[in-house]
């Protein structure tokens, strides 16, 4: 089958722990064809969504190890139809480009997008972890988003001694502050920065309470289908709260806890109806703190853990998807047939 990545370039990828990298790299040893683009490099031509794309050349021989690959992987150019492929995976960093989702809106009917374009819509920023809210369970922790810097002081001020504050668009860790009640006097200028931007526009925020437990680092789950298929503890570094490995923290084993299982069976079917079949999620003290549906990482940070291959798993489905589609789509042209014969 032929695969597209709309990712970012080939050149910003970090050879030994892209998680990207390790997706394109089992697809090539499979024999598929891949074609990777940027959003920025789609495009209309006689109202058909097209591509300017880079494809991957044939090898004789895929090098075993990701940085092997990327330093040999060679391509060439082409502008290519989006619904010429038979997958198409989406693997953009956030901010979500709405325009890119515009683009593919055309074509997929066509082709198995992953994930579900409606669904990232729903989905791409960290207030998609409120639809999981439940009177009886408190599956994430409490959660105010909001612009109002007066709000904000006002539960700052009456909540607990500390708490989380972070971008509502934020990425990889980015933004992400411990804010305590004892720097009350701080708080104004935190907010001036975080929300006023120079143009005259405002920004979302969230503000979170804190969880105990966050100072050992919090758990990055990847689930497939709805169901987990890999984890790890992220712990933060010595001189940073925050336990992203973009932000120095490291990785540990870590075995699901009862409470994280039950998480995930909760959260599994939500996902898989609104079309997230590959997503992470990040978890402290068994609640649910973000649910990543753009460019899920940690694959290969789980690989070198655990001595073990969770991007083939990841291709395994695609593959039964991809499949699935088209022996309907086969099954439906028989039954078409025979009503015209008829």
């Amino acid at each position: 089958m032929n695969v597209c990545f709309i990712m970012y370039p080939w050149e910003e990828i970090d050879p030994e722990n892209d998680s990207t990298l390790a997706l394109i790299h089992e697809f090539v040893k499979r024999g598929h064809g891949m074609a990777i683009t940027t959003p920025a490099n789609l495009t209309i031509r006689d109202s058909v969504a097209f591509a300017f794309s880079k494809c991957v050349k044939r090898m004789e021989k895929v090098p075993k190890s990701l940085k092997g690959f990327h330093k040999q992987t060679k391509f060439y150019d082409e502008m290519l139809p989006m619904a010429g492929f038979d997958v198409i995976v989406l693997r953009s960093n956030p901010p979500l480009d709405m325009i890119m989702l515009n683009f593919l809106d055309s074509v997929k009917d066509d082709v198995f997008i992953m994930n579900d374009l409606d669904g990232i819509r729903r989905a791409n920023n960290k207030l998609y972890t409120a639809v999981f809210e439940n009177e009886d369970t408190e599956i994430i922790p409490k959660t105010h988003v909001t612009k109002n810097k007066e709000y904000l002081k006002k539960v700052i001020k009456e909540g607990p001694d500390k708490m989380i504050l972070k971008p509502l668009n934020g990425y990889g860790g980015s933004g992400v502050i411990l804010i305590e009640k004892r720097a009350m006097k701080s708080i104004n200028s935190l907010l001036d920065f975080y929300i006023d931007n120079k143009d005259g526009t405002t920004n979302y925020v969230i503000l979170q309470d804190y969880i105990e437990g966050a100072d050992q680092g919090d758990v990055r789950i990847l689930l497939l289908n709805g169901q987990p298929i890999g984890a790890m503890r992220r712990v933060p570094g010595e001189e940073d709260h925050r336990s992203n490995i973009s932000a120095g923290g490291s990785v540990q084993k870590h075995s699901l806890s009862k409470q994280e299982k039950e998480l995930c069976r909760r959260i599994g079917p939500k996902l898989v109806k609104d079309g997230l079949y590959f997503v992470g999620i990040d978890v402290i003290g068994g609640k649910l703190v973000e649910v990543n549906v753009m460019s899920p990482g940690g694959i290969t940070y789980m690989n070198k853990v655990y001595k073990s291959k969770v991007q083939e798993k990841i291709i395994d489905f695609v593959e039964d998807k991809v499949l699935e589609r088209v022996n309907a789509f086969e099954r439906r042209q028989k039954l078409r047939k025979t009503v015209s014969e008829a």
